[in-house]
């Protein structure tokens, strides 16, 4: 029989978000601890995606660790390549790469109460912890696609933009983009010049304003590198700006007016075609969807052998999309940037806690969660980049390491106090996400007049946290375990 292998901490994934607080639980002097990652190398959604033009959307000093400030970005805005070298330059400099096992995947776990552990299955065992931790994306992990007729018979090539196939050559294809968000608006520029033809399939047009992106200097690097200070002084005014963004999105949605204003100037001086500006222009508040940054978009638009098409797919045929007009446009590839499963949230993973309920089942209405950490039912369970974590003006990183800090305050409580496991309060959970949802009900992201990801089919916003950064800071700068049922250790 094989032995089950015992560990303090598991955690699991091993991006942005397993790596730092795999580096954060050693630097607080936890050591007992494993990342598992199914693929073959780190890195998450940046060894995923890997489509033309993919690139951060946040700046660069600002989309890095606190604790690991990288002096030679090569722009304002990061290339994918660069933010993947990052992470594993990380995971060697902070110590973690040892704890990292690749090519493991974690297929389900579940809570053991009397001895308070979690019981995990991976491919290459089964293990045990006292602390179980998800950072394998409880949202931004699955591709969605859309549900249209004959989509499986598509016989030319058909991708995601988050599962591209480099092997695909595009030279002189007819090629259809499905979608006009994050990933499109990346992908056409890119690929413009390449295909023969390129259809753009568009639902809704988003607020598209210019990219304030350029090359960092030699000298800038050299500065960053001998004075790190100057370097910390960009990132918190970047900081700061982006901040502000809040005010209009949380707040005060009238004053994301000044934003569609600039939008609106973009769209005129970029487009002149009054016909093609007006299917450009959104019906809905600056916000309500994620902000779109391109200084290529609007041009890639207008080349001649480019068409927007706005009309909805009404079918797809074997050589060809079919639009609700009848019009019958034939393609030999097609590429879905329809983004992910976000607020329709499942676990990355079969979970079961307390009596047996399995996390799915919990969340088979709406997913919820205490600060977006932890699940009442569910103890010594926690999650990064949980329900109601995401940003829709600044840097992930940051609701991470205040995640992080939370979760090993966790864990030394759990030694400090010689406590069997923590469960959050059922009570103390309604009365946070009544909370949420209160707050969110004022927002732009619920009254901002879109349909976005944000939202379930029922309206109810699952996925983005009403406020500042630093308010979500403060909540978690250490473990409350007073709203934590709490079960003291047998041993002696």
């Amino acid at each position: 029989m094989t032995a089950v292998e015992h560990h303090e901490v598991i955690i699991v994934g091993a991006g942005f978000a397993g790596i730092g607080l795999a580096y954060a639980l050693r630097r607080a002097g936890f050591e007992d601890l494993v990342v598992f990652e199914r693929a073959g190398s780190i890195g998450g959604t940046w060894r995923d995606n890997t489509y033309p033009g993919v690139a951060c959307d946040v700046p660069s000093n600002l989309y890095s660790f606190s604790f690991a400030p990288n002096p030679d970005w090569s722009r304002f805005f990061s290339p994918q390549p660069e933010i993947r070298d990052y992470l594993e330059r990380c995971t060697d400099a902070l110590g973690v790469r040892p704890f990292v096992r690749l090519n493991t995947s974690v297929t389900a776990a579940a809570f053991d109460e009397e001895a308070g552990l979690w019981r995990v299955r991976t491919s290459a065992g089964a293990h045990t912890a006292r602390v179980l931790v998800s950072c394998a994306g409880h949202a931004l992990s699955q591709p969605v696609y859309p549900d249209i007729p004959g989509r499986e018979d598509f016989a030319g090539v058909a991708m995601h933009s988050a599962r591209w196939d480099d092997g695909v050559d595009l030279r002189g294809k007819s090629v259809a983009v499905v979608g006009t968000g994050a990933s499109a608006i990346q992908i056409v520029p890119a690929i413009v010049e390449r295909t023969g033809r390129l259809y753009v399939f568009q639902r809704t047009p988003g607020w598209v304003v210019s990219r304030p992106d350029f090359e960092t200097t030699p000298l800038q690097r050299r500065i960053f590198r001998r004075w790190p200070l100057a370097q910390k002084l960009v990132r918190g005014v970047t900081w700061a700006l982006l901040e502000s963004f809040a005010v209009g999105h949380v707040h005060a949605p009238e004053l994301n007016k000044v934003h569609e204003w600039r939008g609106r100037r973009l769209l005129r001086r970029s487009v002149a075609d009054p016909a093609l500006r007006a299917r450009l222009l959104p019906g809905y508040r600056f916000g309500c969807k994620r902000l779109l940054m391109s200084n290529t978009w609007y041009p890639a638009l207008q080349e001649p052998h480019v068409e927007l098409v706005i009309e909805r797919i009404a079918a797809i045929e074997p050589d060809a999309i079919v639009t609700a007009d009848g019009v019958r446009r034939e393609v030999d590839v097609i590429v879905y940037a329809t983004g992910y499963v976000a607020a329709e949230a499942r676990p990355p993973f079969p979970i079961t806690g307390l009596g047996g309920r399995a996390l799915a089942e919990v969340w088979s209405e709406s997913a919820e969660a205490y600060l977006g950490t932890a699940i009442a039912g569910f103890p010594n369970l926690f999650m990064v980049v949980g329900p109601n974590v995401g940003l829709g003006h600044s840097s992930m990183v940051l609701m991470m390491e205040s995640q992080f800090a939370y979760i090993v305050d966790a864990v030394r409580t759990l030694r400090s106090r010689r406590l069997r496991w923590v469960d959050v309060r059922p009570e103390q959970q309604r009365r946070y996400n009544a909370w949420l949802q209160r707050r969110l009900a004022r927002t732009v992201w619920n009254t901002g007049g879109c349909r976005s990801w944000y939202l379930t089919p029922g309206g109810k916003n699952t996925t983005v946290w009403p406020g500042f950064t630093f308010e979500f800071r403060a909540r978690t700068r250490r473990f409350d375990v007073e709203n934590y049922e709490c079960a003291p250790d047998a041993a002696p």
